[in-house]
């Protein structure tokens, strides 16, 4: 563990000194001292220039993963102009499909087919047909070979005849994903692979709960990233609806018969109110009530299906609101009503001032962030422009340290991403996650 850590940090000072020299024949000599001092530098806190190195690098490393090389010349212009650009650019990025390596391209499945895969995984385990595998009988490059004239794609080796790891391929695709998104621009725009992180942490799911590992990657590609600066509203309602926040919180299995108030009370003490946001108990088990009915059919392969047999159709009261839809328009009016309350505004606001700027952000910050997501329904891109011409987001004072998610990230984007597929298979085959 140390070497490793030492060869990151060998990399990542080569990397600076090789960076300050080109900064150097460049003639941007601002940005020299900044690359040059490394990662941890002495700051006082004063008004930051928008064209300083300390702009450059902050906005370089709070919007994304730090900065490389391509974005040297389109920054130098001015860092808060720079950064409106690149949400913008960002937002156009997550309408689009993701650029997944062809290692990771099973995760590109719709959601139904993982569910069908799944399904065949579930029975194949059930009936022991395909249970310890010998390693003579796996197709050359199955058994972690390193043959430089045998390369296999996680994707292929789920199609070469490794159904029963079919979960496991899957997660270890997702860590692929998030791992390669983050590190290589080339593949995702810095700031919409940050963006996706944030949400995804928000709207966590728990990698290692089997029912929740193939639906991952698509949880990522299709529930995250396509609305990561889009409406809350919209985000809120697609997590909600795809299996792998179904199954991770239960609600799956949630029926007026047999009640679940797991994802209920997620859904409201983290997703939206938070836990000082004025519910009670009678809130949660209502919400309850009115999301029953919202399931997954593994055996017919859907991934989300509503289960009128299952809702308990009668009106419900939360949080001061009576609900007399029917039906599956019942949960999705009660969860519109949460993305749009004040009491959500306020914790997303706190949460993305806290994510982007500082462990203790200034109040003054939490409320212009509130007030842009209650004044645009919770457009995230227009509060996201909101923060980086705040001058709080660029004030010195306000510090934070890199998550270990953050620091590879980084790392990998200073030392260079592992690009070759063959290597890059066998290193996230025995990642599961972080």
């Amino acid at each position: 563990m140390k070497k490793i850590f030492f060869s990151c940090m060998s990399a990542w000072t080569a990397w600076l000194a090789g960076f300050a020299g080109l900064l150097r024949a460049l003639g941007i000599a601002g940005l020299v001292g900044c690359v040059a001092s490394g990662a941890v530098a002495q700051i006082v806190a004063q008004p930051m220039e928008d064209k300083s190195a300390e702009a450059t690098w902050r906005a370089s490393s709070r919007l994304g993963y730090g900065p490389h090389p391509a974005m040297l010349m389109e920054a130098f212009g001015g860092a808060r102009a720079w950064s409106l650009v690149q949400i913008e650019a960002a937002y156009a990025a997550s309408q689009r499909p993701a650029q997944v390596p062809p290692a990771f391209q099973a995760i590109v499945a719709d959601a139904n087919a993982v569910t069908r895969r799944f399904h065949k995984e579930r029975e194949d385990r059930r009936l022991g047909r395909l249970n310890q595998a010998t390693q003579a009988s796996l197709p050359i490059g199955l058994a972690g070979s390193t043959s430089e004239t045998a390369p296999m794609t996680l994707a292929a080796l789920i199609d070469a005849g490794d159904p029963e790891n079919y979960s496991r391929i899957m997660a270890q695709s997702a860590v692929g994903w998030r791992l390669s998104s983050c590190s290589q621009p080339e593949l995702e725009h810095p700031v919409l692979a940050r963006m996706t992180e944030f949400w995804f942490n928000h709207f966590n799911v728990f990698l290692d709960k089997g029912t929740v590992r193939p639906f991952v990657g698509s949880y990522l590609l299709t529930a995250i990233r396509p609305h990561a600066l889009g409406k809350f509203e919209d985000l809120l309602l697609a997590t909600a609806q795809h299996p792998a926040m179904l199954m991770y919180l239960d609600q799956a299995q949630s029926n007026a018969r047999g009640l679940n108030e797991n994802y209920a009370r997620e859904l409201l003490e983290l997703h939206t109110l938070g836990v000082n946001g004025g519910y009670t108990q009678d809130d949660v088990r209502a919400l309850a009530h009115i999301l029953t009915g919202w399931s997954v059919d593994i055996a017919g392969g859907r991934a989300f299906v509503f289960r009128p047999r299952a809702h308990e159709a009668r009106p419900q009261s939360l949080l001061g609101q009576t609900f007399n839809a029917n039906g599956q328009q019942q949960g999705i009016e009660a969860i519109k009503f949460l993305a749009r309350h004040p009491a959500t505004a306020s914790r997303i606001a706190a949460r993305v001032a806290t994510f982007f700027v500082a462990d203790k952000p200034p109040q003054s910050l939490i409320n212009r962030l509130q007030k842009n997501f209650l004044d645009t329904g919770g457009d995230l891109r227009s509060m996201m422009q909101t923060l980086v011409q705040s001058p709080e987001f660029w004030d010195t004072k306000h510090q934070l340290i890199k998550t270990p998610q953050d620091f590879a990230c980084s790392a990998l984007l200073a030392a260079g991403a592992i690009t070759d597929e063959r290597l890059a298979v066998q290193s996230f085959r025995q990642t599961l996650g972080f």
